[in-house]
């Protein structure tokens, strides 16, 4: 098989310099072809090319332009070699002009010996061969990384419809757990099952968005909603949200907040995200009964948030690793933690959208660790007065017609039935249509309509609800699997007033219970 690479195009000042030149190459070996033009030497070098021979004469003819126009439209891996053959030393300037223009130019002296013009072809046909053992390569390259983009994007896809297929099930689970809360039972084992049963939930939805997370984070689909935030906000909500791992544990929590507010630009579900897995990490790493500082201060223009613990530590030579992802730190022996291992890169990868540093520090293990995120302070003080987060808060809802639409019958059953508790008249409908009905018969308030529905699409639901003059104060809320930014911006196009991820949380169903006026 013929390599590519390999053809010696020639455009001869006379036909008897061609057939001399064919024959010499011919007796060493090599594969010529006569081009009588240089439109023909342009169309051989569209199919094949490994160098191309002419004289000075050619490049006095505007013909050659053609030519010239060709070797600039190569692909970047491409640089054909000429070899130019020519009579005088003092070449004229139209020639030498053009000679600029070509690049990958060999000159030789005419009359030129046989050997010498054999030797200047062949070292050209071998860097032409290079030429094209990178184009074969840059090829490769870009077939592995389409087949990597490829296999990435099914493999974001396929974490997505994990994560939503996952979350369903989970849905009444939680909202379960929720009503046997409220159950009275006489047998006092039962609260401490239940706080087992909520920690490992919330657990389980953790590590669901920690995998979601790394896809986004990884693919740039994370977009922060940046405002003007009280760090020590964050502090409360991170604490809140680690509290029931912390009392398990029988951890000691010291908290050292600065008196004054320390603001920050910032997205405050990120920053509790951020600060809730590296507290969860403390409560983890930290063998019962310890020790767990949580101190906000500002220091050179920063805010700086640290964690402390009295845990397993970290040994030397994984403090510069503890942040890569799938790592998981060991308590000094063999005995894993669990985990994925992608916790401490969501927080480092959070922490630096956000212009911000994380850093590890520990004297060595079962020394204890410590975290130090550090933000920009903002340039001026945002407006504070005491009381003002309070004024803002959503006020407490009364009792309200609530219409729950999910073809999850157990998710929608276990959600009137916390509704109902809550003191709100719920009741539940399975497919987008029956739905529908109920809306028109009851006029519900506050309508919480699952997005993927076996008959209509959950946003077509909001979209006709939106349209009949009859709802157009009812608060619509998506509850459902899917959780991404796209997700939120479909059903906020489609009319809905608020975006809840599955499985929710009775704080979330509350919070929008509270934005009815």
């Amino acid at each position: 098989m013929k390599l590519p690479g390999q053809r010696v195009l020639v455009l001869p000042p006379t036909r008897r310099d061609g057939e001399v030149t064919l024959a010499l190459l011919a007796q060493d070996g090599l594969n010529g072809m006569v081009c009588a033009t240089p439109a023909l030497l342009c169309e051989q070098m569209a199919q094949d090319v490994g160098v191309v021979m002419l004289t000075e004469a050619a490049l006095c003819d505007s013909a050659i332009e053609a030519f010239v126009a060709a070797l600039a439209l190569q692909p970047p891996w491409s640089d054909v070699p000429v070899v130019v053959l020519a009579r005088d030393r003092q070449l004229p300037s139209i020639v030498a002009k053009v000679l600029e223009r070509l690049g990958n130019v060999t000159l030789l002296d005419r009359p030129v010996s046989a050997r010498s013009m054999l030797s200047a072809v062949r070292s050209a046909l071998r860097a032409r061969e290079r030429q094209y053992q990178i184009r074969d390569h840059l090829l490769l390259q870009e077939r592995v990384e389409a087949a990597l983009r490829e296999s990435d994007q099914r493999k974001d896809d396929f974490l997505a419809t994990l994560a939503h297929e996952l979350r369903n099930p989970l849905a009444p689970l939680r909202t379960g757990l929720t009503v046997l809360g409220a159950i009275p039972s006489p047998d006092s084992r039962v609260p401490g099952v239940l706080g087992m049963m909520e920690r490992q939930m919330g657990l389980m939805v953790r590590l669901i968005d920690d995998l979601l997370d790394v896809a986004r984070i990884s693919r740039g689909k994370i977009e922060l909603v940046r405002k003007a935030l009280d760090l020590r906000e964050v502090v409360d909500a991170a604490l809140e949200g680690c509290a029931p791992m912390i009392r398990a544990a029988r951890h000691e929590v010291e908290i050292k907040l600065a008196a004054q507010p320390i603001w920050v630009e910032a997205d405050r579900a990120r920053l509790v995200q951020v600060l809730g897995n590296l507290i969860g990490n403390a409560a983890k790493y930290t063998p019962d009964a310890g020790r767990i500082t949580v101190e906000l201060r500002s220091r050179d223009g920063k805010a700086e948030l640290s964690v402390s613990d009295t845990g397993v530590g970290i040994a030397p030579e994984m403090l510069s690793r503890v942040f890569d992802m799938y790592l998981q730190l060991q308590d000094g022996a063999s005995r894993a933690q669990g985990g994925l291992g992608l916790g401490l890169w969501l927080v480092r990868r959070l922490v630096e959208m956000h212009e911000g540093t994380v850093t590890a520090h520990s004297p060595g293990l079962d020394a204890g660790s410590t975290f130090v995120m550090a933000l920009p302070l903002l340039p001026v003080p945002a407006p504070w007065a005491p009381g003002a987060r309070d004024a803002d808060a959503p006020k407490p809802a009364g009792a309200l017609r609530v219409l729950v639409i999910d073809d999850n019958t157990d998710a929608a059953d276990t959600l009137c039935m916390c509704l109902q508790a809550m003191g709100h008249d719920a009741c539940s409908r399975y497919s987008g249509g029956t739905g529908l009905q109920a809306a028109h018969a009851m006029q519900p308030d506050v309508v919480f309509c699952d997005i993927g529905l076996p008959d209509m699409n959950g946003l077509d639901v909001a979209a006709r609800l939106r349209r009949d003059p009859v709802h157009h104060d009812v608060t619509l809320v998506a509850l459902t699997g899917w959780g991404t930014a796209q997700d939120r911006q479909l059903s906020s196009s489609a009319g809905f007033d608020a975006h809840l991820t599955k499985p929710a949380s009775m704080e979330d169903i509350g919070r929008v219970l509270r934005l009815r006026p």
